[in-house]
């Protein structure tokens, strides 16, 4: 039988892009990725709100003027995916992610960026952190499925992101599976829920939460805040650098 699970060839994050590409003038738009997932408008007034002038865009070409994009998302990794493909959105990603440029996941959106989800009957995702996505599975039924509610997440080391954020902050959580990224640096934030498990990725230009920053009042907006400012940086790979050392 064949084998799933095998890997597409790839670029991931962070690694070295082609010496001709020049990134941008950082006065593009921030741009949201509408593949029907339902959470785009709260994310765009979160945006909003920090002074940007964001937009949500079904468009791949929008991709090509960005500042910085977010891929949000709730639900399905195989339905994910299945939208991304009907919209062309997967090669414009992974060739956006691919040249370097600033980058944000939530929830799903951070869900779709790994190799592999164990979701229904297996499920490829975009390949841009090398990891697998989980299913939480408990001995007991102390701890309900979907994780639901406000928990804390642990900084395991700076990065732009967590500028002004205290480690221990409150944000809000809906998912049943979770990501494990096969480098552990990868994972910049932590919070129990029976495992331990990554609730905020950083991989070179890539950076991703499973919480839903949007939902998370005052810290969730800063890190809204804090992307952006991230995002409008000259490199945002060597910012990460300086904070991860």
């Amino acid at each position: 039988m064949q084998d799933r699970r095998r890997r597409r060839p790839r670029a991931t994050a962070g690694a070295e892009t082609c010496s001709c590409y020049t990134r941008p003038v950082t006065t593009g738009p921030i741009v949201i990725v509408d593949y029907g997932a339902g959470n785009l408008r709260s994310v765009a007034r979160a945006v909003a709100y920090v002074d940007e002038e964001p937009i949500v865009t079904t468009d791949p070409a929008d991709l090509d003027r960005a500042t910085a994009v977010i891929l949000p998302g709730v639900g399905a990794a195989q339905d994910t995916m299945a939208n991304l493909e009907a919209r062309q959105m997967v090669d414009p990603i992974r060739r956006y992610v691919e040249q370097g440029r600033p980058f944000l996941g939530v929830c799903m959106g951070l869900q779709a960026l790994f190799d592999w989800s164990d979701e229904g009957n297996g499920q490829p995702c975009l390949g841009l952190i090398p990891g697998t996505i989980r299913h939480f599975s408990f001995a007991t039924n102390d701890l309900k499925i979907p994780h639901m509610g406000w928990n804390t997440v642990e900084w395991s080391r700076e990065h732009p992101i967590s500028r002004d954020v205290p480690s221990g902050s409150y944000f809000y959580f809906v998912h049943s599976f979770y990501p494990v990224p096969e480098d552990a640096s990868a994972m910049i934030g932590r919070t129990s829920y029976g495992v331990e498990f990554a609730s905020v990725v950083a991989r070179g230009n890539v950076v991703a939460t499973q919480f839903h920053p949007e939902k998370s009042g005052d810290r969730g907006l800063q890190l809204y805040a804090n992307f952006c400012r991230w995002s409008r940086e000259d490199s945002p790979e060597s910012a990460a650098a300086e904070h991860s050392g």
